[in-house]
């Protein structure tokens, strides 16, 4: 009975605090014009409910029947948002709540309030995030992150068909503008009713802050520009990034690069990302001490790491800034042909950086990852960038979450290793895999040179731990310095050349 699913959507605000109790009749009448009904019966007894994910079904597919909704994922997903639209509070009412959390019981509490928000007003879908696939393995870089991302819908071929057909729009500009917030979405952009957003002062501007809705790790934030800008790496970045670890001191921080290929998915609007979460690279010492000219108060260093990292740290973050700003500018220009470096080349400028702020200790923190985009024709992708024999398990860019030690490896992954693992246990001989697994069939075949005891009862771990081993490879490609001698020996000449 729809009645009954309304009821339990309601009590599930109530639950969550969504709505108070005086909200209930009104946010009821609001469920029922959505759902375009004009009649209710209330249900007799408790009204129960197992979860949300339950709850949203039952309403969409009643939608879906009356034709009320269109039945394919896109739509489905746009009417659910609809629907807890009506019980996400006002942004007024958000950030009021979060700014006396902030003001009273500190930033921490402040962000766990807001996090927990995001997941109850379905923002954050916790039952879509539980299906990625995740796990650990050991490499000499140090424990590395893989996870395998299923949380972001694929869409099925009516909605590509739908989205194809809808009109084009320019508002809101990107899926990070300020704009999304409370926006009904459509068939070629997402639905936000449920979205909200934390307005805050960096660097004496205008961002803010809210959470992924594919959370790959704990606490997984955006921190974006409130104006539609594009990606620069500069000094102001510097600053930026550190006046947010002030004002969240128990999260890191960090920018993807401005450049194509060694950049993040949206270079066309300045945001960050961050989080409550200490990835390997964070966890990685420092393998050579360095001294630079003028800034012996701050300590600094080559970080034991396949890409190539600068670490810096001050009790004074200003003094961060200032020579984080330096290492920039020589970077931008710097070039060593013995290790392939050229900072540009026919005009077209290759060096970046990858920056990611933290506390430490009291200290603020800088990891300035060292970044080049030159392609070659042997390297059409990019040299420092995951190699051909790679790509059959990662041929994506390398953006910031990957940099500091955590994969995120396509979707396709998790049927394609289901099936490798039968053919492995098998011992199918290669030219008889499938078409789909003749990408596999090279690297399969050292697996089993490796691993002669493979069997159907230890394949699964066998095979994400070569696929972590893969990661650290792709790591070792993205790293514009090489962990050996002529890459060290290069990295200490670039160290020496900022003056």
């Amino acid at each position: 009975m729809i009645s009954t699913a309304i009821q339990q959507l309601v009590n599930y605000g109530l639950d969550t605090g969504l709505i108070l109790p005086d909200d209930e009749i009104y946010i009821r009448n609001q469920l029922l014009m959505t759902m375009q009904l004009d009649d209710f019966t209330a249900p007799e007894g408790e009204v129960c409910y197992t979860d949300l994910e339950s709850i949203l079904k039952t309403l969409v597919d009643d939608a879906a029947a009356r034709g009320v909704c269109e039945d394919n994922s896109t739509a489905r997903d746009l009417f659910d948002t609809k629907l807890m639209g009506v019980l996400t509070p006002r942004p007024s009412i958000v950030r009021a709540n979060f700014e006396e959390r902030y003001e009273n019981e500190g930033p921490q509490a402040a962000t766990d309030w807001f996090y927990k928000f995001s997941q109850d007003t379905d923002y954050i879908r916790r039952y879509r995030i539980k299906r990625d696939l995740k796990w650990v393995t050991r490499t000499p870089y140090g424990d590395l992150d893989i996870t395998i991302n299923l949380s972001k819908p694929e869409k099925d071929p009516k909605a590509i068909a739908a989205a194809k057909l809808a009109p084009q729009s320019a508002y809101p500009k990107c899926q990070l503008c300020a704009e999304n917030e409370g926006y009904a979405g459509r068939m070629n952009h997402p639905a936000r009713e449920n979205h909200r957003i934390i307005p805050l002062t960096i660097n004496d501007s205008a961002w803010n802050l809210q959470y992924s809705p594919y959370v790959y790790y704990n606490e997984h934030c955006i921190v974006f520009n409130n104006l539609h800008t594009p990606m620069k790496i500069e000094r102001a970045t510097f600053r930026k990034l550190l006046d947010f670890v002030g004002l969240f001191p128990h999260y890191f921080v960090g920018s993807n690069a401005d450049l194509p290929i060694v950049g993040g998915s949206i270079l066309s609007h300045d945001h960050f990302q961050g989080g409550h979460y200490e990835f390997a690279m964070a966890k990685a010492p420092i393998e050579k001490k360095w001294v630079f000219p003028g800034f012996e108060d701050v300590d600094a260093g080559i970080v034991h790491w396949p890409m190539s990292c600068i670490r810096l740290t001050s009790e004074d973050d200003s003094r961060l800034v200032e020579l984080a700003d330096k290492i920039l500018t020589a970077w931008r220009g710097y070039s060593d042909e013995s290790c392939f470096v050229f900072a540009e080349t026919d005009g077209e400028p290759h060096n970046t950086i990858t920056p990611i702020a933290r506390m430490r200790d009291g200290r603020y923190q800088l990891d300035l990852v060292l970044r080049n985009n030159i392609t070659t024709p042997e390297h059409p992708l990019g040299v420092f960038h995951p190699h051909a024999k790679l790509h059959h398990i990662k041929k994506e860019n390398i953006g910031l979450i990957e940099v500091m030690g955590l994969a995120v490896l396509p979707s396709r992954l998790k049927k394609e290793m289901a099936e490798l693992a039968d053919v492995l246990v098998s011992r199918t001989p290669a030219a008889q895999y499938p078409e789909e697994l003749q990408k596999h069939a090279e690297w399969a075949g050292d697996i089993l040179a490796r691993h002669p005891e493979l069997s159907a009862d230890n394949v699964h771990p066998i095979l994400q731990d070569e696929i972590g081993q893969v990661f650290a490879e792709v790591l070792a490609d993205a790293g514009v310095y090489k962990l050996d001698e002529a890459g060290r020996a290069g990295f200490v000449r670039f160290l020496a050349s900022v003056q």
